[in-house]
């Protein structure tokens, strides 16, 4: 199957939010709205349209999304960072290394932009394979009770998390 990594267009946005509701309908530590989210952050000062990626094939459209937003790390001083959420990946086409490609592609296209950062919530045997360690390397801390091996940070630029220390500050349209 041929497949593409392209940026998000707005005339994907319905197919992309149907594919987002089908990937994550059975998951378990899901409350199934996932695609509320991704709307939301389009519509906030966090979105960045370069960031916001889908996997698509010419027979199947739009199979997978990844969304890179903008996020503040916050202590005496505020430091910009990213936010990986979600990634998903329409459950017919899971296993196949999309979501591998997705974050790659993203975390590739943050960096050419200069974005310093990365942080995720997510599964601890999943995220180190792209880089990402726990958060708390930096002294940086979830703004909510989170495992501290599932809260990590990946530095896109070394020395970019150096003095960062403080709470993520998730825009409001994670809320």
């Amino acid at each position: 199957m041929k497949m593409d990594i392209r940026i998000e267009t707005p005339e994907d946005y319905n197919q992309t939010e149907a594919m987002i509701r089908l990937a994550f309908k059975d998951e378990l530590l899901s409350d199934q709205t996932e695609h509320e989210l991704v709307r939301r952050i389009r519509n906030s000062g966090a979105f960045v349209p370069e960031l916001s990626l889908v996997a698509w094939s010419e027979q199947d459209g739009v199979i997978g999304h990844t969304l890179l937003s903008k996020v503040a790390i916050v202590h005496e001083a505020e430091v910009l960072s990213l936010a990986l959420a979600p990634v998903s990946v329409r459950p017919d086409h899971q296993n196949r290394g999309i979501g591998r490609r997705m974050i790659n592609s993203a975390l590739e296209r943050a960096a050419d932009l200069g974005f310093g950062s990365v942080i995720v919530l997510g599964h601890p045997e999943y995220y180190p394979r792209f880089g990402f360690v726990p958060a708390s390397r930096w002294g940086i801390k979830a703004p909510f009770d989170v495992p501290d091996d599932a809260f990590m940070a990946l530095e896109l630029i070394p020395g970019a998390l150096n003095g960062a220390a403080g709470v993520v500050r998730y825009p409001e349209a994670f809320s």
